[in-house]
């Protein structure tokens, strides 16, 4: 009865802060150059956390970002901890049984990281039958690398721990975000790995929100489209990616 209660509360309470012009995001801050903390300010930042901000004040609303692990988002979103996920969230059948979405906002697709010295062993994805992969938890390159024959995967709080195992030689490769591994290999410069060429599964990015809160849905998707109509989505893009927004 007392968790009834509580959950009551806490739910009473995002709500009314919620109404009061504050949006309660929900993240996890280790997906560069999605959302992640940069190293000199330890502020929170990427494309997912400008997105978000600018969709909000083009609203009325401010937001205020808690940082959490990935497998806890949506847990939160159904207790009434945060009103929405910026966390570069794919938009899959599964998890529309669980929460609703926004529009898309990104468009991505999934590659497989691979040290140089395995290219000979490592040429497309039936090449990882029964090999070891690394890759972060709850996400869609986790679930492509569990329906590889035989396989043993290995999954990780954060992308960058999955990028460190395949260094060391914990596994054989990485199944992640195109964009995400792009912006590793570009900021680290590092030579000793690669991806392979295919792109699998184009998949698309949602804002998350509480089931059935149609009201919270329409209101982001509102901010969407005033942002991107203004020009600044383009912006936003074009600084975190370096190209125009598909």
């Amino acid at each position: 009865m007392k968790k009834h209660v509580l959950a009551a509360i806490l739910g009473a309470s995002m709500l009314f802060s919620a109404q009061a012009g504050t949006l309660h995001v929900g993240t996890e801050a280790t997906f560069a150059p999605f959302e992640f903390m940069d190293e000199q300010t330890k502020e929170l930042t990427g494309f997912d956390m400008e997105l978000i901000a600018a969709v909000a004040k083009a609203v009325g609303d401010d937001i205020k970002v808690q940082n959490m692990g990935f497998d806890g988002l949506i847990p939160s979103l159904q207790t009434g901890i945060i009103d929405v996920t910026a966390a570069a969230m794919t938009i899959t059948p599964e998890r529309v049984k669980r929460i609703d979405f926004t529009e898309p906002y990104y468009q991505s697709g999934l590659v497989i990281l691979v040290k140089k010295d395995n290219l000979d062993t490592v040429k497309d994805l039936d090449s990882l039958q029964g090999k070891t992969i690394c890759a972060q938890i709850g996400t869609t390159g986790a679930m492509m690398a569990k329906h590889v024959k035989d396989a043993k995967v290995t999954e990780y709080n954060s992308i960058t721990e999955a990028f460190l195992e395949l260094k060391q030689g914990g596994c054989l490769a990485v199944i992640n975000d195109k964009p995400v591994v792009d912006y590793y290999l570009a900021r680290r410069g590092d030579k000793t790995v690669t991806t392979l060429p295919q792109v699998f599964d184009a998949e698309y990015y949602g804002f998350g929100v509480k089931k059935g809160n149609k009201e919270m849905v329409a209101k982001l998707n509102e901010g969407l489209k005033k942002v991107r109509e203004s020009g600044e989505y383009d912006q936003i893009y074009q600084k975190w990616f370096g190209t125009k927004a598909q």
